[in-house]
């Protein structure tokens, strides 16, 4: 007999229950004050990138057009995005940023450099509600 989707994932609830609780992974302050650390450095990386520290072709800068990240609302991405066509997430946004004012390489979506600039983006809007698709 052929099961559906939905009662194989009931028999799977089922079965994750009848072995207990699972238990979150644990942390003490000093975990949460060294990631936090981390992280700022990598949002401190991400300001410089965006106030002239990436380097670009034509000595645009990222916060020429938008500074201290206003009017970037990454609380609305993944969204259609008129320069490109189709919904984005907010790095493939940075991207054409960075290839067009900028003038130029992209990068990787994985790239330190990347995950900087969105984290201070990310920081400098911080506490705003999520809003994804929203124009």
């Amino acid at each position: 007999m052929k099961r559906s989707k939905s009662n194989r994932w009931r028999a799977g609830c089922v079965a994750a229950l009848a072995l207990g609780p699972v238990q979150a992974d644990e942390f003490t302050q000093q975990d949460l004050e060294r990631w936090n650390q981390e992280f700022m450095e990598v949002v401190r990386e991400g300001d410089r990138l965006f106030h002239g520290g990436f380097p670009s072709k034509n000595t645009v800068s990222c916060d020429q057009c938008h500074p201290n990240a206003s009017n970037t609302h990454p609380e609305t991405y993944p969204k259609f995005q008129k320069q490109l066509g189709e919904v984005v997430p907010l790095w493939r946004m940075i991207n054409w940023c960075i290839q067009n004012p900028l003038q130029s390489e992209p990068l990787a979506a994985d790239d330190a450099r990347m995950t900087a600039l969105q984290a201070y983006i990310h920081w400098e809007r911080r506490g705003v509600k999520l809003e994804p698709g929203k124009h």
